[in-house]
C-alpha cells in the first residue's frame, strides 16, 4: 500500500507547531500518526523529495525526521525504495505480564448482554423457527417479521413505515456500506459530523471519497455550515441521535431546518438511549427523502448483529441488487429474536437507562476528581462523552496508557487531518467502580507523560 505525499500531509495538518527543531517535531507527529494507526504497518510512505514538497518544507528536514524514525524502529529503509511503516522490535502489542487480564478496556462504547432477556427472546425465536423451514433462508431484505417489527418501531416514534421501506443488515456498519456502495462514487464528496464515527470514516475513505466536515461543536450543530456544505455534497451523513462521540442531541429547531439536496443518511444506532431529554423524533419526519440506519448492537448487545436500512423501496432494490457480493443475507433466527425485543419494546429499558445514567455522572464525578484539568460536556443520550485535554497528548495518551492498565480511544480517530489532539472519547458502559479505577489509570498515564515517559502501543480495537 502506497500512501501519497498529499495524504500524509493531510494527516500531519499543523504539524510546524511547537517546541524544538522542525525535524524533530515532524518525526513526533508521524510516530504518532504510526501508533494511532492512521499510518497502517507495511504502509510505504512518499519519497524525502516528494513529501518534502507536499509540506513545503526542506528535504533535510523530511531526511532527518525518516532517519530518527528508522533508528527508533518505526521506519523500514532500504536504497532505491520507499520508507516502509513498522514497529520497534514487535513491542507494540505487546504489554507487561499478566497486565492484559486487569487491563481496563474504556476503546468500546458497548453495553453488556441483558442476560434474562436475550434467552426469552431466542426461546421464543427457536419456537418460531421451524415456519421457515419450508424456506431456503437467504431471503436479502430480511424475514417478514423483523421488517414488520422495524417499520413499528419507526411508526411509536410518530413516522408512519411501511414494512417494503425496511431492508435487515448485518448491523449499522454493514448498511452503511452497502448504501456507501450504491450511492457514492469514486471522488464523490461526502457531508460529515466532525468528530464522528471511526469505522465510518473508514468505509468513506476506501470508497476514495472526499470528505466534507462541518464541526459539531460544544454548541452543537451550526444549521448554515451544514446548508452551506451540503450544496457541493454528493451524499451526507449525520449522527442527530445521541451523536458518537459526544452524546450530544440535534435540536428539533435544527432538524427541522435542513434541506439537502443530496442523498442522507442517518444513523440513528443511539435513538433509544435518551437520558436527560425526550426520545429524539426521526429526522426523517423533517427530511422524507433521508435513508435511515439502525441496530440493537446499543439499546441491546453488540453480539446480536442485527442492523437496517430505512428507506423507498426503489433505493432498497439498488442495495438488495448489489448486496450478493458481500453476503446473501442475514442469519434467520437472530432475525427473529431481534423481532421480538423489538415488539416487547425491549430497546428502551428504563432500568438500563438508569444504570447508564449513574454510570455517566460517575465518569464525570471521577473526571472531576482525578483529571480536574479535563473538560467534558455531560452527554445527554447515548453512552459516550467527549473529554477535552488542555493540551494536545491525545494520541500519545493512548499509546501509554496500556502500560497503565486502561485502553482509550484517541481524539484523532475521530476526526480527518489530524484533528481531535486534545480529546478522548470515553464511554460509560462499564459499572461505577470500574469507571473510576480506569479514571485513576489514565490520570497515572497523564502524570507519566508529563514526566517524560511515553508508549508504544497500538491503537486499540473500537466500537
Amino acid at each position: 500500500m502506497k500512501i501519497s505525499s498529499h495524504a500524509v500531509a493531510r494527516m500531519l495538518g499543523t504539524w510546524r507547531e511547537g517546541p524544538g527543531p522542525a525535524h524533530q517535531r515532524l518525526s513526533d507527529k508521524l510516530r504518532l500518526l504510526i501508533l494511532d494507526g492512521r499510518l497502517p504497518l507495511g504502509a510505504a510512505l512518499p519519497s524525502e523529495r516528494d513529501l518534502a514538497t507536499g509540506l513545503g518544507t526542506s528535504r533535510t528536514t523530511v531526511g532527518a525526521s525518516f532517519r530518527t524514525l528508522a533508528e527508533h524502529g518505526y521506519l523500514a529503509t532500504r536504497a532505491r525504495t520507499r520508507a516502509t511503516v513498522r514497529l520497534p522490535g514487535g513491542t507494540g502489542s505487546e504489554r507487561p505480564a499478566g497486565r492484559e487480564a486487569e487491563t481496563i478496556d474504556l476503546s468500546f462504547a458497548a453495553p453488556a448482554a441483558p442476560v434474562e432477556i436475550l434467552h426469552a427472546a431466542f426461546a421464543t425465536a427457536l419456537e418460531q423457527l421451524p415456519r421457515h423451514f419450508e424456506r431456503h433462508g437467504y431471503d436479502r431484505y430480511g424475514t417478514a417479521e423483523l421488517r414488520e417489527a422495524i417499520a413499528h418501531w419507526y411508526q411509536r416514534r410518530g413516522l408512519p413505515t411501511p414494512a417494503d421501506h425496511i431492508l435487515v443488515t448485518n448491523g449499522a456498519q454493514h448498511a452503511l456500506a452497502l448504501l456507501t456502495r450504491v450511492l457514492l462514487s469514486p471522488r464523490g464528496r461526502v457531508l460529515i459530523d466532525h468528530p464522528t464515527y471511526p469505522h465510518a470514516i473508514t468505509a468513506f475513505t476506501q470508497a476514495r471519497a472526499r470528505l466534507l466536515p462541518v464541526a459539531v461543536t460544544s454548541s452543537g450543530w451550526d444549521t448554515d455550515q451544514l446548508q452551506e456544505a451540503a450544496k457541493t455534497a454528493d451524499l451526507a451523513y449525520l449522527i442527530p441521535d445521541f451523536h458518537n462521540p459526544t452524546g450530544m442531541c440535534m435540536p428539533t429547531s435544527v432538524r427541522r431546518r435542513l434541506r439537502f439536496a443530496c442523498p442522507t443518511v442517518v444513523d440513528e444506532t443511539m435513538a433509544d438511549l435518551a437520558l436527560d431529554v425526550p426520545s429524539p423524533e426521526p429526522l426523517a419526519l423533517h427530511m422524507p427523502a433521508a435513508v435511515s440506519i439502525g441496530s440493537v448492537s446499543k439499546s441491546v448487545w453488540g453480539g446480536l448483529r442485527i442492523g437496517w436500512i430505512r428507506a423507498l423501496p426503489s433505493l432498497l432494490e439498488r442495495v438488495e441488487q448489489a448486496r450478493p457480493t458481500t453476503d446473501l443475507g442475514t442469519p434467520v433466527v437472530e432475525q427473529l429474536a431481534a423481532a421480538v425485543l423489538l415488539n416487547e419494546h425491549q430497546t428502551r429499558r428504563p432500568e438500563a437507562l438508569r444504570q447508564l445514567r449513574a454510570q455517566r455522572d460517575a465518569l464525570l464525578h471521577a473526571l472531576g476528581e482525578h483529571l480536574p484539568e479535563v473538560d467534558a460536556l455531560q452527554p445527554v443520550g447515548g453512552m459516550t462523552l467527549w473529554a477535552t485535554f488542555p493540551a494536545p497528548i491525545s494520541s500519545r495518551l493512548a499509546a501509554a496508557a496500556p502500560d497503565h492498565g486502561v485502553t482509550i480511544a484517541a481524539g484523532p480517530r475521530f476526526g480527518i487531518g489530524g484533528a481531535f489532539e486534545r480529546n478522548i472519547r470515553l464511554p460509560y458502559t462499564l459499572p461505577a467502580s470500574r469507571l473510576r479505577q480506569a479514571v485513576r489509570r489514565l490520570a497515572r498515564a497523564r502524570q507519566a507523560l508529563a514526566q517524560g515517559t511515553g508508549g508504544t502501543h497500538t491503537p486499540a480495537p473500537l466500537a
